[in-house]
């Protein structure tokens, strides 16, 4: 189901500021393929949308980073970073990236100026998450090979200060596509619950 509860903005119009659309959700919720999707729908469109996918950074820029909390805590830093760079070049940036702690998620938010971020938590129940399992981490860490996936023996608060909430097993990846952009369009204020 997704929920609405900030201002209206509008996403990579010609001749507005950038902004930084953070998806953040279990591994499995569905966070990249929802990113890739909906930056093709904007694209096509014609609004200007790049994403930043954290299996992507975690083989380039943060490859010296390991999975302690200090090296996600600054992955997530770097990832804010960039998106934020890319923001103030008036870009729509759509982040996918698990980011389980609160306070890594303030830290960024407060890197944007105020009105060009937007946290869209995929609460898709883990049950779910750990039957899709995209990469095989459930499976690891059921065997003993990975440790400290967030949400099964690893940290996970869920946000309070999401923008937008969404369960990803309540609609299909073109439906939560459309209602995301359909929302973004509208302004994300006025949406109410989409799916």
């Amino acid at each position: 189901m997704l929920q609405a509860n900030t201002s209206p903005w509008l996403p990579g119009v010609p001749g507005t500021a950038g902004h930084c659309l953070w998806l953040m959700g279990l591994s499995g919720a569905g966070k990249s393929a929802l990113a890739r999707s909906l930056e093709q729908a904007l694209r096509a469109a014609g609004q200007q949308a790049f994403v930043l996918d954290s299996d992507a950074l975690r083989a380039g820029l943060c490859q010296d980073l390991d999975t302690s909390p200090g090296g996600r805590r600054e992955y997530l830093r770097r990832l804010a970073e960039v998106a934020r760079l890319m923001v103030d070049a008036g870009v729509l940036v759509i982040v996918a990236a698990t980011s389980p702690l609160d306070a890594d998620r303030r830290a960024a938010r407060e890197l944007f100026t105020p009105g060009t971020f937007t946290l869209v938590h995929l609460n898709t129940p883990l049950s779910v998450c750990a039957a899709r399992d995209p990469k095989g981490l459930y499976q690891a860490a059921r065997e003993g090979r990975a440790q400290q996936l967030s949400g099964l023996d690893g940290p996970w608060q869920a946000p309070e200060d999401a923008e937008l909430v969404l369960d990803t097993s309540h609609c299909s990846l073109l439906q939560a596509t459309a209602r995301l952009a359909a929302a973004l369009r509208q302004g994300v204020g006025s949406s109410g619950t989409l799916c």
